[in-house]
């Protein structure tokens, strides 16, 4: 064999599972093949002058490279059970927890010390969210910020680089099932492991598909979230964000009874998109220094479908509502609150003659011609809800950015291993369909390591 252990991506799963061997088993041989590039040659080219709109790289640089999607994250590490992945549902939830303490303490060895932990526990909030029929989920919030989180991930690859053989620019193209080992075959070559770990993330969703249907492992059709990302000034959410930082807080829609919530809040942050599968979604970011901190704070407003029969595809049809934003908006639509009440269209002077300015340069328009109606209601009436706790939500000059999509990979059929029916071949992170947040994917990473050496 030419490796012990092959992993497939360096997203978060990837990196802590080659963490965890190196750390229990320095004597194994690892290599870990990423389609995308190295941290520090990892660069978007849009500069918003010369290049102002995604140009679709072979390679993205947001999402693909050492440290995954979330590489240029805000950050945060949820360690909670409550949301972010099905884990425990594997694992326990005990155990689960322990694991996603554990990560944290490698980032705060890592260059993560001095970053605040944030809590749910004793706060006064949830009572306010329940006297609006909404529900603050419970969790602790690791915020390292885009900054810190790089730091982390420069001084992770810096311990790992010597001890574990790294390929970038080298996507795997098809995964091959030997007598009790695997090939990995790339356009460098094959390469053959006796474990093999793959890691994919979310951008790796069709790879994965194509691998399960050729060697035959069983799947099950995942959700997708289809929403917006709110744009507010800073001082809106301060009550939330000073305390909670992250405020998980969920809605069941009058009208539909559909469940929307909130996801990825940054405080005083920027909004940012992202290219998934060529398709350019938007996102955010924030900073843990104060000098690269924005007045505004942004997060999603996410409502899940998921879909069984006769369609089964809810990731195509997440992306047939982006691809519809990308043909209207060439990229990313913006719309104020009030232009969307009120049946029109955003302009780039209404939008200058507004109190909020945009941290993202997005095409000015009208969502209600992308987003479907049952979708759009249940994000209109959240906004009205939070701006029963967070009054000024509802503003006219609230930004809406349009679509967010988080795309999430068909449930694969795993053991309580995270291990498919071939014995030795692992699937975690996103790519799995099991975790759907950076500690989750990571936790499982380090889950997966453990049970390797076990094996012995």
């Amino acid at each position: 064999m030419d490796y012990d252990v092959i992993i497939i991506g360096s997203g978060p799963g990837g990196i802590y599972a080659a963490y965890e061997l190196y750390k229990l088993r320095p004597d194994l041989r690892v290599g870990v093949f990423e389609a995308g590039n190295t941290l520090d040659r990892r660069r978007c080219p849009i500069d918003g002058r010369r290049i102002k709109t995604c140009i679709h790289c072979k390679s993205c640089s947001i999402m693909s490279g050492f440290g995954g999607a979330g590489a240029f994250s805000d950050g945060k590490y949820n360690i909670t059970n409550d949301f972010g992945g099905n884990l425990y549902e594997y694992i326990g939830k005990e155990k689960a927890t322990r694991l996603m303490e554990y990560v944290d303490q490698i980032n705060l060895s890592h260059g993560g010390a001095g970053t605040k932990l944030y809590s749910t526990a004793d706060t006064t909030l949830k009572k306010t969210c329940l006297q609006h029929k909404l529900q603050l989920l419970d969790a602790s919030v690791r915020h390292l910020g885009t900054d810190i989180n790089h730091v982390v991930l420069e001084n992770l690859y810096a311990e790992l680089k010597d001890r574990v053989d790294f390929f970038f620019l080298t996507p795997v193209e098809r995964l091959e099932v030997l007598e009790g080992a695997y090939r990995v075959h790339t356009k460098r070559g094959a390469y053959t492991c006796t474990t093999c770990i793959v890691s994919v993330g979310r951008s790796g969703s069709k790879w994965m598909e194509e691998v399960c249907r050729d060697i035959g492992i069983p799947t099950k059709s995942n959700r997708v979230d289809i929403g917006v990302r709110v744009e507010l000034p800073a001082e809106l959410f301060s009550h939330l964000t000073d305390e909670l930082y992250e405020s998980k807080i969920v809605y069941r829609t009058k009208k539909f009874e559909d469940r929307v919530r909130t996801f990825c809040m940054n405080p005083h942050g920027i909004v940012v998109s992202e290219n998934t599968n060529g398709i350019v979604t938007v996102n955010g970011h924030s900073y843990e220094d104060p000098a690269r901190q924005t007045e505004y704070t942004n997060f999603a407003l996410l409502v899940s479908k998921h879909f069984s029969e006769p369609f089964k595809d809810s990731n195509g049809y997440g992306e047939s509502i982006a691809r519809l934003s990308n043909m209207l908006g060439g990229g990313v639509i913006v719309q104020r609150f009030g232009d969307l009440i009120r049946g029109r269209r955003s302009t780039h002077e209404r939008i200058a003659e507004g109190f909020v300015t945009p941290t993202l340069k997005a095409e000015p328009g009208d969502l209600s011609l992308v987003l479907p109606k049952r979708i759009l209601d249940g994000i209109i009436e959240m906004i009205y809800a939070l701006d029963e706790i967070a009054l000024g939500t509802a503003n006219d000059d609230t930004l809406l950015y349009g679509v967010e999509v988080k795309f999430y990979n068909m449930q694969v059929q795993l053991n309580a291993n995270l291990e498919t029916m071939y014995k030795g071949l692992y699937i975690i992170g996103d790519g799995s369909g099991v975790t759907h947040s950076l500690s989750h994917a990571s936790a499982s990473g380090v889950f997966v390591a453990r049970d390797i050496v076990a094996e012995g």
